[in-house]
């Protein structure tokens, strides 16, 4: 069980490396920008477009936030609020997938491993708690 928190803990730290990448080219529009390839592969959505905010909070902030709360909920091996802040990630990616494909027909780099990452840290996640809840207390 100390491996998945272990990898629970450095795929949290790989979402809070892309939260804040994703936070940098917000408020610091460098001039090179590597998620930015063409009108349909960028990161301008989540940075500056109609899904850079929710309720007035930035996208990246929220996805940060959120890693942020996996990581402490890892280091201190709580596995049932892992596993609410990964369905809570893992609804909110989603939504953001949803709108980024189907509505804006666009597709962030970034956001497709942060995506990815959180599929990954959920269900490790639900495999944490369904093998603990099999092992005799």
């Amino acid at each position: 069980m100390n491996r998945i928190f272990f990898a629970i803990r450095l795929l949290a730290f790989v979402g809070i490396g892309l939260a804040l990448f994703l936070l940098w080219e917000r408020y610091f529009h460098p001039a090179f920008q590597p998620c930015n390839i063409n009108s349909h592969i960028n990161c301008d959505a989540i940075i500056s477009g109609p899904v850079s905010t929710v309720l007035g909070v930035p996208t990246s902030l929220i996805g940060l936030l959120g890693y942020i709360g996996i990581l402490t909920a890892a280091i201190f091996e709580k596995k049932k609020w892992i596993v609410g802040f990964a369905t809570g990630g893992l609804l909110f990616c989603l939504w953001i997938a949803f709108r980024e494909l189907i509505q804006l027909h666009v597709v962030c780099p970034v956001c497709i491993l942060c995506q990815i990452d959180m599929i990954t840290v959920f269900i490790l996640s639900v495999w944490l708690l369904t093998k603990s809840s099999k092992t005799p207390s």
